[in-house]
């Protein structure tokens, strides 16, 4: 029930499971590895600024750390950096793919509203999702594994399951900005 700009519904979703999951992960680590990246939607960290550069720099410094990688161990932050491309070990993935209008602000806020809404019901359902705008960047590859269309364009993907406690990317919990940072009210 997710809402959509003139309920236009922009996402056809494709979930993933069992061989095809391996299949999937095998060649996204493979493209990973030779450097073929495929994204439809530019991403670049040095456009982060202030408290989001800051924001960003503990998310990745927590991450790395849970894993007890310091930040000079390359081999390292690739090896965990490579759990996006596992899945994170979920038996499952969901991506949901868009089409592609105009510069593609209100169907990309579309398909986030639709990725919440799927995280919240797995919540509801006892299951756990991890969202990973990591997989973003693997697009063709991914497109060419599920057979997937290239005018539908992808910006994540949702690794789901029953979560394991012990695994060290469960092991924190980010923090978020008080309202008072992050709302206006205005009277």
């Amino acid at each position: 029930m997710a809402p959509s700009n003139c309920n236009t519904q922009p996402w056809e979703t494709h979930v993933v499971s069992g061989d095809k999951l391996k299949i999937l992960s095998e060649a996204i680590l493979k493209a990973n590895e030779a450097g073929n990246i495929s994204p439809d939607f530019s991403f670049d960290l040095d456009h982060y600024y202030g408290r989001f550069k800051e924001r960003q720099f503990h998310q990745g410094k927590t991450f790395y750390g849970a894993f007890g990688v310091e930040r000079g161990d390359k081999e390292g932050r690739n090896e965990a950096a490579n759990l996006n491309y596992k899945f994170f070990n979920a038996p499952h993935i969901a991506i949901p793919f868009m089409p592609s209008f105009g510069d593609n602000v209100r169907v990309g806020g579309d398909i986030g509203m639709y990725g919440q809404n799927f995280l919240l019901s797995l919540t509801a359902h006892g299951l756990s999702g991890i969202p990973q705008t990591a997989l973003g960047f693997f697009a063709d590859t991914i497109r060419e594994i599920l057979n997937v269309p290239d005018e539908l364009k992808m910006l994540f993907g949702i690794s789901f399951g029953y979560a394991d406690p012990h695994a060290p990317g469960n092991s924190f919990k980010l923090g978020r900005d008080p309202l008072s940072r992050t709302v206006v009210y205005h009277q």
